[in-house]
C-alpha cells in the first residue's frame, strides 16, 4: 500500500512539473544575482536551480546529524565487539581445557 502511496505522489509531482513548464515556458525574467544580471531568464530555469539548490542546502543541513549518528553507532559497535571478545576468551579457555584433557576422539 505504501508503495503505491509513493508512486501516486511521485507522479503527481511529475503532473506538477509537466504543468508548471508546459504555462510558465515562454515566461522570461530578469535575474539580479548580486555580481551578475540576466536578462530574460527562463523562469523554468528558476524554478529547476531552486529545486537543485534546496536539496543541497538539505543535504549539508542533514551531513552534520548523520555523520554523529553514524560516530554513535560505530562506538557502540566498538563497545560490543569487546564485550563479545572478553566472552570469547572465556570459552576458548574452556575449549583449549577440554583439548588438553584428551577429549579429542582418535
Amino acid at each position: 500500500m505504501s508503495r503505491w502511496l509513493a508512486l501516486a505522489g511521485v507522479a503527481a509531482f511529475v503532473g506538477l512539473v509537466i504543468w508548471f513548464t508546459a504555462h510558465n515556458g515562454d515566461q522570461r525574467i530578469t535575474l539580479d544575482l548580486g555580481f551578475a544580471q540576466f536578462y530574460r531568464f527562463p523562469v523554468t530555469m528558476v524554478a529547476f536551480a531552486a529545486l537543485l539548490v534546496g536539496m543541497l542546502v538539505m543535504l549539508l543541513a542533514g551531513l552534520h546529524t548523520d555523520l554523529r549518528v553514524r560516530k554513535i553507532l560505530r562506538d557502540r559497535l566498538i563497545e560490543e565487539a569487546r564485550a563479545e571478545g572478553a566472552t570469547d576468551l572465556t570459552q576458548r579457555d574452556l575449549f583449549d581445557a577440554e583439548d588438553a584433557g584428551g577429549g579429542k576422539n582418535t
